[in-house]
């Protein structure tokens, strides 16, 4: 029943044909649970591991080198190699795509866990009646048309629509569900609210809130998924995970890479297609297999296949990094997403505030000395600990308060008429509460007040256990005073109070809504000497204008607190007796703002990103965060900032689309209006990070591009979210953005370095194959470049510096290419020279060193026809492993000093010098000596095609590579000086091509 909320109590009841007195029959329960279905959440089919397995390698790179380790390995077994010897290269490129694959699985394994802890959050027993009888059964045997009794600790084993009230009032804590800091009063009257949302359907209790106070039963109107909790559910499933914007760009240069690599391969076989007749290759079928292997070996080299392997490297290090910044990482791509982040949407209870209703104010009576004058106290401590300091009007610190009369009788009523627990957790170490809020904010002032007669109040205080000094001053009041009767809290009254004993004396203490207590004094407390006057008109006007101050323009919530001295002996109270009061003082609370708020905010605007603040509080109450956070004061008035969700809904489109734009509060929502915020900001192209820590939060962090969620949140969230903040702190994300955009830059060099190599191997094997010499590199040489020597100083560029600026620049855009214009053009040089310096390594060895046979060029170029005809060297020189060695070197030795280019990509090195990064110093010496070792240690050098080279081939190598850091010099002098005039226009210069990547 859809709308129970709107209906009547007797036309809910007709409907389902249900008496309140007696339940529903069997046969009835039987019928409706057919009709209905079970009271349980649906599991969701959870997607089957080979699924997960064979989707890791769906992806056009992946594809191809798969293709090429298959391909090498059957025409390794064609030319004569054993099944071992020939599958030793395809088992590389394999383990490392299982080994991508596997980070893959797990990953995609852990965002289902999500949906399972939901079911948490759902009661496990329900007392309903049925066939004239209460009975305790399991809640998913409810079905809609039960009667259901709840009261205080229970939590809504369905969704209900309330049928009578069995105590004073029904108090509900559905923050879980809409986000609101207080509970919330239910009432068994329809609502006539026209699109209404959670917060307005008071007569309805909410599957998984918890009654907080109060004693009810309802009707069951909605079980399993047709519950708040399972349209929150539901959209969880609907909300497909977002592709980060390095994985879309990476995706995209996967793409783009595959066509050139295709290309290149055919291109190459096609040019060779007149040598494949040549009589050394036995044949042109023989000879149409050798240049099909170097095409093979072509793609090899192309594709860095290290690559997936050192993002994660790298990004794995960044969660280590935000770790000790309180920001615990579960999706390793949101580190690099926070990067490019532009819009961040703050919950507000609990991350922009403490969650923790505190007394920030007071107001009494001071004297009448020269007409009325009130005192105004502000109260210091945002949390549950009992700490924090009073302060007057002047600012002055209240040194010990409670020898202020007002202020004693607020701090003995406050512990007295209160109901509620403060208690410290020794195992979480913090203080947690028990109870309203508005009580436990009371117990919270009673120990901040102190006691009277201690001199070294409240140093005396600091001294005990946290454990004593939860509570102390609280067991003191209660010490000293015995309860003996209480009317507790009723709407039509609006108040509570309690009667006391102390020393042959009775006092009764009230606190309630201001308006109730004031109308039913008569006296009033003055904190000067504690003498008692008439509360005269003049008196209750001031006192009523500063409540409407503390309520109005302050948004506070306000209680005033009085008192009465009673007949000796009186053992009850009635309704009667709360009359003829003395008022004491009227205390102003708040859900306090965190005191880092401020600034996190300032930052997040100075680095380009807009905070959103996002609450199921109303509007006004949302409005005055703002203004006390202090951080949107350049805004003055809230117009056109400031909307709720029913009045942002009702916007046409094209002023939807402008508010999405200058939007700072968006009030009053449920969960669904965040992730329509969430979907409408993608829209506009904005990459968005949702924060929240309820399960009402859950659909919009997943559909968020980073899902933040709180430490202190609930398991949903938390399973929903790619980031959790251990701290609950709004600044930890501002400093986990700035540590994502250090990440990025230091991917950004990695992938340009990874790249600026891949080419020069390119080079090379294209360069060889057109000149027709033999070939430079074998495919077992190029994986080990790719995976071993560029692998570990690509992820030692990860360890570069954080710029100082960082936070001082506007987002990256998602569709910023990695490598583009000029900067493209800047690796194709050095990775031309790269691979030109390979071949000449080559070529030096055959014609130019004196251990060498020191051949004619021309004989090098026509090596495939030495078989057929006479020569004055043996043909068997061509197979030397001296050669290809030599390139070999090269080829790392030449990327080591590349390595040392990338510590910036415009900064020479004489001014960021190399050991401004030790982590990629080393890893350039240990690189080194794995390669010495697979030169001089005999294993090694068989597996690998190499053999151990001279001092003179070494003095070579380094001839040919120390020039690559001259060369990029030079460029980073055009790019710091003449960077701008440099324009390049051809098609395609962007090495990641860029395009609108966000397709809606």
């Amino acid at each position: 029943m859809e709308d129970a909320y709107a209906r009547s109590v007797s036309e809910v009841l007709e409907f389902f044909a249900v008496d309140p007195t007696k339940g529903l029959t069997d046969l009835q329960v039987a019928q409706h649970a057919h009709s209905y279905g079970k009271n349980v959440l649906p599991q969701e089919k959870s997607t089957p591991f080979w699924k997960l397995v064979l989707k890791q390698f769906n992806d056009l790179l992946v594809k191809i080198l798969i293709a090429a380790a298959f391909i090498s390995f059957f025409l390794a077994l064609a030319n004569g190699e054993t099944v071992l010897s020939a599958f030793i290269e395809p088992s590389v490129i394999l383990m490392i795509l299982a080994a991508n694959a596997a980070v893959g699985v797990i990953t995609e394994t852990n965002a289902e866990k999500a949906l399972e802890e939901l079911r948490a959050y759902q009661a496990d027993v329900a007392t309903v009646l049925r066939n004239g009888c209460f009975s305790i059964l399991p809640a998913a045997d409810l079905v809609p048309g039960d009667i259901v009794e709840v009261s205080v600790g229970c939590k809504s084993p369905a969704d209900m629509r309330m049928i009578e009230i069995l105590s004073d009032h029904l108090r509900v804590d559905q923050a879980i569900l809409t986000g609101e800091s207080c509970s919330v009063e239910k009432e068994l009257d329809a609502t006539t609210a026209t699109n209404a949302v959670y917060q307005d359907k008071t007569s309805i209790l909410f599957s998984g809130t918890t009654v907080v106070a109060g004693r009810a039963r309802a009707v069951v109107i909605g079980v399993g998924s047709n519950t708040a909790m399972g349209s929150i559910r539901d959209s969880m499933l609907m909300t497909e995970d977002e592709v980060t914007p390095l994985k879309k760009k990476l995706d995209e240069f996967g793409t783009f890479l595959a066509k050139i690599i295709a290309g290149i391969c055919v291109l190459v076989w096609v040019v060779n297609i007149g040598h494949f007749s040549d009589p050394a290759h036995g044949g042109f079928l023989r000879g149409a297999i050798h240049y099909f292997k170097i095409a093979v070996a072509l793609a090899v080299a192309a594709i860095p296949e290290g690559l997936p392997a050192v993002v994660t490297t790298c990004l794995a290090l960044g969660t280590k990094r935000m770790a000790r910044l309180n920001a615990i990482v579960r999706s390793l791509p949101s580190v690099e997403t926070l990067g490019c982040t532009t819009v961040i949407c703050s919950d507000k209870t609990g991350t922009l505030t403490t969650n923790m209703m505190s007394v920030s104010k007071i107001c009494v009576l001071h004297s009448l000395n020269n007409g009325p004058m009130n005192s105004e106290y502000v109260v210091s401590g945002t949390t549950y600990a009992p700490e924090g300091f009073m302060f007057d009007s002047l600012g002055a610190q209240l040194e010990i308060p409670a020898q202020y009369p007002c202020l004693l009788h607020i701090a003995m009523c406050s512990a007295l008429c209160n109901e509620s627990v403060i208690q410290y957790n020794p195992d979480k170490r913090i203080y947690e509460k028990i109870g309203e809020s508005t009580e436990v904010a009371l117990r919270l002032l009673a120990e901040k007040i102190g006691l009277p007669g201690f001199d070294t109040m409240p140093s005396a205080l600091n001294m005990l256990s946290k454990h004593e000094r939860a509570s102390y001053c609280n067991r003191y009041w209660e010490s000293q005073f015995k309860k003996v009767s209480l009317l507790e809290f009723s709407r039509d009254r609006k108040m509570m109070s309690v009667l006391c004993n102390r020393k042959q004396m009775e006092i009764m203490f009230s606190k309630g809504a201001p308006e109730s207590i004031l109308s039913r004094c008569t006296n009033i407390l003055c904190n000067d000497d504690g003498s008692t006057v008439p509360l005269s008109a003049h008196i209750r006007a001031q006192l009523e204008a500063k409540y409407n101050s503390f309520a109005g323009k302050e948004t506070l919530r306000c209680l005033a607190l009085a008192l009465k001295r009673m007949p000796m002996g009186q053992q009850l109270l009635s309704f009667d007796d709360e009359n003829d009061l003395t008022f004491i003082g009227l205390v102003g609370m708040l859900d306090p703002p965190r005191d880092e708020v401020r600034n996190a905010i300032l930052s997040c605007m100075n680095a380009g990103i807009r905070v959103i603040v996002v609450t199921g509080d109303n509007k006004t109450t949302a409005e005055s965060l703002c203004q006390k956070i202090g951080a949107f004061d350049h805004l003055g008035d809230f117009t056109g900032f400031s909307y709720t969700a029913s009045e942002f809904e009702e916007l046409p489109a094209l002023q939807k689309s402008v508010a999405l734009q200058r939007m700072t509060i968006l009030s009053r929502v449920e969960p669904s209006h965040k992730r329509m915020l969430v979907e409408a900001l993608q829209n506009q192209n904005e990459v968005v990070a949702m924060t929240g820590d309820g399960v009402n939060d859950a659909p919009a962090l997943k559909k968020a591009n980073i899902g933040i969620a709180m430490g202190s949140g609930t398991a949903v969230a938390k399973s929903a979210s790619d980031m959790v903040l251990a701290d609950d702190n709004f600044a930890t994300v501002v400093a986990a953005v700035a540590e994502g955009r250090a990440i990025y830059n230091n991917t950004k060099q990695f992938i340009r370095y990874m790249i600026s190599s891949n080419i020069g191997e390119v080079v090379c094997i294209f360069v060889a194959a057109m000149l027709g010499i033999p070939d430079t590199l074998v495919p077992v040489q190029l994986l080990w470049v790719n995976l071993v020597t560029d692998g570990l100083p690509a992820t030692a560029i990860g360890f570069n510096k954080q710029d100082s600026d960082v936070m001082k620049s506007k987002p990256r855009k998602v569709n910023e290419a990695v490598v583009s214009g000029w900067l493209f053009f800047r690796y194709l040089v050095i990775g031309a020279y790269v691979g030109l310096a390979t071949v000449a390594g080559f070529i030096w060895w055959f014609v130019y060193y004196d251990n060498g046979p020191k051949l004619p060029y021309t004989e090098l170029m026509h090596f495939d026809s030495c078989l057929t005809r006479e020569t004055d060297y043996a043909c068997s020189i061509f197979s030397d492993r001296h050669p290809s060695t030599v390139s070999m070197t090269v080829l790392v030795v030449v990327e080591m000093f590349n390595a040392l280019n990338n510590l910036s990509e415009n900064q020479s090195l004489l001014v960021i010098p190399p050991w401004s990064n030790l982590w990629l110093v080393a890893s350039i010496i240990f690189t080194i000596i794995l390669h010495i070792l697979i030169l001089y240690v005999q294993p090694l050098s068989a597996l690998f095609s190499v053999t151990p080279l001279s001092w003179a081939e070494w003095t070579v190598v380094l001839y040919l590579s120390f020039p690559v850091i001259l060369i990029d010099e030079i460029l980073k002098f055009f790019s710091r000086n003449s960077g701008t005039r440099f324009s390049f226009r051809f098609r395609r210069a962007d090495l990641l091509p860029k395009r609108e990547i966000r397709d809606k």
